[in-house]
């Protein structure tokens, strides 16, 4: 994911998990929210209905620290590996990744959260480009995805950047509405699994700073047929910036909820016009811990769809766009606030 960067709920949530209708008008058929998030706000470290992977890098580099005696860094990166975030299934086969998660989330009994992330011509050929070799591949690789699920509890971001890249122009024409039907299509896929939870990716206020432009696209992609939209993927724009760009964008798709990633917001974006500021800022850090006690009624959950850690790309010495580097990763963890 670039672009969006350079222009820059299980037991509250599990139980909203089984209203499932499906909307034909502009409102989503989505609950009015997990009753949890209209009980105030997030404790810092706020309790979290989410599965935590004990097979995450950040957990493995937790191990690796505390067999090398580095014990200090070792507590502060449980404030990674102790947390819940978002599983990016494989783009060739979601099977076997989807299966692990799902298993671990039902011994855990929790609620798995999974990145759908493979729509073709994905990010515009820039630093995480790839995706599906054409729509049919797509259609398979979404069934593929969503039969895994089965009836486990599951949140599904759908497609970062998609949506968005078809608004800044990123995207070229002659595949827009092959992507809207795709995107409409995977909703559609998704939602027919039981306990399954879809949020269309609609990028931030950084990126697309008129919610206008995303309405039409949005409701093309099947947004009314969601549970609502997901603001912020891998970006650094802060809780009240996103909040209200959110509440803006659903009060024009009739009421539709959100969820933030906050799971680099801490400190908001890099401060001033410089180059790049969505790739591997500097002195970022860790944002309110996954939660679905958020306070707001529009907002069904803060996560952390991004993986504290990951490289955005090669740029500020960083490794290829999603590989695991620890380095950064101890700075997000050692800047968090809770």
């Amino acid at each position: 994911m670039s672009r969006r960067r350079r222009s820059l709920a299980t037991a509250a949530l599990a139980a909203a998990l089984l209203l499932t209708g499906c909307g034909t008008d502009d409102a989503p058929a989505s609950p009015v929210g997990p009753p949890s998030a209209r009980g105030g706000s997030a404790p810092p470290t706020g309790g979290s209905p989410f599965w935590v992977d004990p097979e995450s890098d950040a957990a493995r580099q937790v191990r690796e620290y505390e067999a090398q005696g580095r014990t200090e860094d070792a507590k502060v990166l449980r404030r990674i590996s102790e947390r819940p975030v978002a599983d990016w299934p494989a783009g060739d086969d979601p099977v076997p990744d989807v299966t692990r998660a799902v298993k671990g989330a039902a011994a855990d009994r929790r609620t798995v959260v999974l990145v759908a992330y493979n729509i073709p011509h994905r990010d515009c050929g820039l630093y995480s480009a790839g995706g599906a070799h054409d729509a049919r591949a797509y259609r398979h690789w979404v069934d593929s995805f969503a039969s895994a699920i089965g009836d486990a509890p599951a949140v599904v971001v759908l497609e970062p950047d998609a949506v968005p890249h078809l608004v800044d122009g990123c995207t070229p024409g002659e595949y827009h509405d092959e992507r809207l039907e795709l995107l409409s299509g995977a909703v559609d896929r998704f939602k027919r699994q039981p306990r399954t939870r879809v949020y269309l990716d609609a990028g931030n206020p950084a990126w697309i700073d008129d919610p206008n432009k995303l309405v039409e696209p949005l409701r093309r992609a099947g947004v009314a047929r969601a549970d609502g939209f997901a603001l912020n993927v891998s970006n650094f724009q802060t809780n009240d910036v996103v909040r209200d760009f959110g509440a803006g964008l659903s009060r024009l798709l009739g009421g539709s909820h959100f969820t933030v990633d906050t799971s680099r917001n801490g400190d908001g974006p890099l401060p001033g016009d410089r180059a790049e500021a969505w790739c591997n800022p500097p002195g970022r850090a860790l944002g309110v811990p996954p939660t679905d006690r958020t306070g707001d009624e529009l907002v069904d959950a803060y996560l952390w769809i991004k993986r504290p850690g990951d490289s955005d790309g090669p740029c500020r010495g960083g490794p290829a766009a999603g590989t695991w580097w620890p380095d950064y990763a101890l700075g997000l963890a050692r800047r968090a606030k809770g």
